[in-house]
C-alpha cells in the first residue's frame, strides 16, 4: 500500500459526526476489509476554543517581539546581532521541531502532547520574562519555540481527527482566522504592552519588553485547565516510530538555510554563513533521498513524500510560501520603519495595524460562505485585494512620508488586511482538506513547517534587504523597495491561485 495511505485513509462516515460522538465502521489501516466499531471524538465549543487558544500563543509571540526589540536592546545592551537572534531563535527552534511534534502526538496522542506544549510554553514564556542578559533571552527563545512546536500541531491534528463535514469546514476557517489574526494582533498587543506595562520599579526603566512574555503566563495556565476539561485525546490507529535521520537532516536544511540569513547582515557575513548556505542544498537533497527510501520500503517518514502527492495538498503549500514570506517580511519591517523612521512609541506602532487586524477578522468570518458559492476563486479575490492594499500603501508612504500616522495608514493596511484574510483560511483549508485524519499529525506539522519557515524566510530576506538599504537610501526609500518585493510575492501568490481545484473540500 506505499503511496496510497492517504487515499484508504478516508472515512467518509465521519461526516455523520455529532456534537459529542458518534460509532462508525471503517477499513481498518493495514487491513484491507478489516471493520471496527468504536467511538470517534468530537471536539465540542470549548474544545475548539481551547485548541485555537493554543493556535494562537505560538504565533502571537512570533510577532510580539518586533515591537519590543528596542525596548529590549535598550535594556540588555543586545545590540543587533543578538536581537536578531531574540527572533531567529525562537523561529528556528519552532519551524524544526513542527514535524516531529506532529509525529509525537500522533503516537503518544494529541491532548497529552498539547498540555505538555501548554505547560512547558508558560515555563519558557516566564524564563524570557525574567532574562537578566541578552544571552539568557536567547536560550529561553530557543526552548519557548521548542514548547511551541509541541503544541500548536496538535491544534490542527485535533481539529482534523475530531470533526467532520460542516463541523470541520467552520472549524478549519476559525483556525486560519485565527492564525491570521494572531500574526496582526501579537504586534498590536506587543506594542501596548512595552508602553504599559509597570515593570520599571522591579526591573528598571525601559523593562517594559518583559510584559510581553510574561503575559502568557496567565493564558498558559487558563488553557491548561480548559484542555484538561474540554479536549478530546486522539491519536494514530496506527502510529509510526519517529523518523530520527529525516528528522536531523529536517533540522540541518532549516537551520543551514534560515540561520545564515538571519544573523548575516548583523553578524558581517562571515565565513560560516557563506560555508552554511552552500550546505543548504546538500542537505535538503539528503533530507528527500532519505525519505523516498523509507517511503519505499513501506515505513513512514517524518514527511512522507507520498503525502505530497495529494494535488490539494502540494498546491496549496506552493501559495503559502509567498504568502507567508511577504507577510512576515512586511510585518518586521513595518515595525522597524514606524518606530525608528517615524518615531512612533510602542503603542501608536502596534496600533496602527489595528485597521489590518480587523478587516482580516472580518475577512475570514466571512470566507466560508463566500467559498461555498465561488470556490477557490476566493483566494484569486483575495490576493488582487491584497495587492491593491500594498499599492496604496507605498503610495502613502511616496507621498506622506514623514508626516504619516495611524489615519493615513489606515486605508492601505486595511485593503491589504481584507485581501489576507480572503486567502489564509482557505489556503490552509485547501492544504489539510484531503489529509486523512490518521495522518493528521504529520499533515498539519507539514503545513505548520512550511509556514513558520517562510515566515522565518520572509523576516530574514525581507528584513535584511530593508535594514541593508536603510542607511544609505534613508527608511523611506528603504521601505519602499521592500514593498514592491511584498508586492511581487502578492503578484506570485494571485497568479498561483488560478492553478488551485475550484471545488475547496
Amino acid at each position: 500500500m506505499k503511496g496510497l495511505w492517504y487515499r484508504s485513509g478516508r472515512r467518509s462516515s465521519l461526516d455523520a459526526v455529532s456534537d459529542f460522538s458518534v460509532t462508525t465502521k471503517a477499513p481498518a489501516t493495514g487491513a484491507p476489509g478489516a471493520r471496527y466499531d468504536h467511538p470517534v471524538p468530537t471536539l465540542g465549543g470549548l474544545g475548539l476554543f481551547t485548541v485555537l487558544l493554543g493556535g494562537a500563543l505560538p504565533l502571537i509571540d512570533f510577532f510580539i517581539v518586533n515591537v519590543a526589540l528596542p525596548a529590549v536592546d535598550h535594556d540588555l545592551a543586545a545590540g543587533p546581532a543578538l536581537l536578531e537572534l531574540v527572533v531567529a531563535g525562537y523561529g528556528l527552534s519552532y519551524a524544526v521541531l513542527l514535524v516531529l511534534g506532529g509525529r509525537l502526538g500522533d503516537m503518544a496522542g494529541r491532548r497529552r502532547l498539547f498540555l505538555i506544549g501548554m505547560a512547558a510554553f508558560g515555563l519558557t514564556s516566564l524564563a524570557c520574562g525574567l532574562a537578566p542578559d541578552a544571552w539568557t533571552l536567547v536560550g529561553a527563545r530557543v526552548a519557548q519555540g521548542a514548547a511551541a512546536a509541541l503544541m500548536l500541531p496538535q491544534v490542527l491534528a485535533t481539529i482534523q481527527a475530531a470533526t467532520a463535514g460542516p463541523h470541520r469546514a467552520r472549524a478549519m476557517s476559525l483556525y486560519g482566522a485565527t492564525a491570521g489574526l494572531s500574526m496582526v494582533a501579537g504586534q498590536i498587543l506587543g506594542g501596548v504592552l512595552v508602553s504599559a506595562a509597570p515593570l520599571s520599579s522591579v526591573f528598571g526603566e525601559g523593562a517594559g519588553w518583559r510584559s510581553v512574555f510574561l503575559v502568557n503566563v496567565p493564558v498558559a495556565a487558563v488553557g491548561l485547565f480548559l484542555a484538561a476539561r474540554s479536549m478530546p485525546e486522539t491519536r494514530s490507529e496506527r502510529p509510526a516510530p519517529v523518523d530520527v535521520p529525516g528528522t536531523l537532516l529536517l533540522a540541518l536544511s532549516l537551520v543551514t538555510l534560515l540561520a545564515p540569513l538571519t544573523e548575516g547582515r548583523a553578524a558581517g557575513w562571515p565565513w560560516w554563513t557563506w560555508v552554511s548556505l552552500g550546505l543548504f542544498p546538500f542537505a535538503a537533497a539528503a533530507f528527500y533521498r532519505v525519505e523516498r527510501r523509507a517511503d519505499a520500503l513501506g515505513r513512514t517518514p517524518l514527511v512522507p513524500p507520498s503525502l505530497l502527492r495529494l494535488h490539494s495538498l502540494r498546491r496549496g503549500l506552493t501559495l503559502v510560501v509567498p504568502f507567508s514570506i511577504g507577510f512576515g517580511g512586511f510585518m518586521f519591517v513595518i515595525a522597524v520603519a514606524l518606530q525608528q523612521g517615524l518615531e512612533m512609541g510602542p503603542a501608536a506602532a502596534g496600533l496602527s495595524l489595528a485597521p489590518m487586524a480587523t478587516a482580516f477578522f472580518l475577512a475570514s468570518l466571512a470566507g466560508p460562505r463566500l467559498v461555498r458559492r465561488f470556490g477557490s476563486r476566493v483566494v484569486t479575490a483575495g490576493g488582487l485585494l491584497q495587492g491593491v492594499g500594498v499599492t496604496v500603501l507605498a503610495l502613502t508612504v511616496w507621498r506622506g512620508w514623514p508626516d504619516l500616522g495611524p489615519l493615513g495608514l489606515l486605508p492601505g493596511v486595511a485593503v491589504a488586511g481584507l485581501g489576507q484574510g480572503l486567502q489564509l483560511p482557505v489556503l490552509i483549508r485547501i492544504v489539510l482538506s484531503d489529509v486523512p485524519s490518521e495522518r493528521a499529525g504529520v499533515g498539519g506539522g507539514v503545513m505548520t513547517t512550511t509556514q513558520q519557515a517562510a515566515l522565518a524566510l520572509g523576516v530574514a530576506t525581507l528584513g535584511s534587504l530593508f535594514l541593508a538599504l536603510a542607511p544609505g537610501q534613508g527608511m523611506r526609500d528603504a521601505l519602499l523597495v521592500t514593498l514592491l518585493v511584498q508586492l511581487g510575492t502578492v503578484v506570485l501568490t494571485t497568479l498561483l491561485s488560478l492553478r488551485l481545484p475550484r471545488a475547496v473540500g
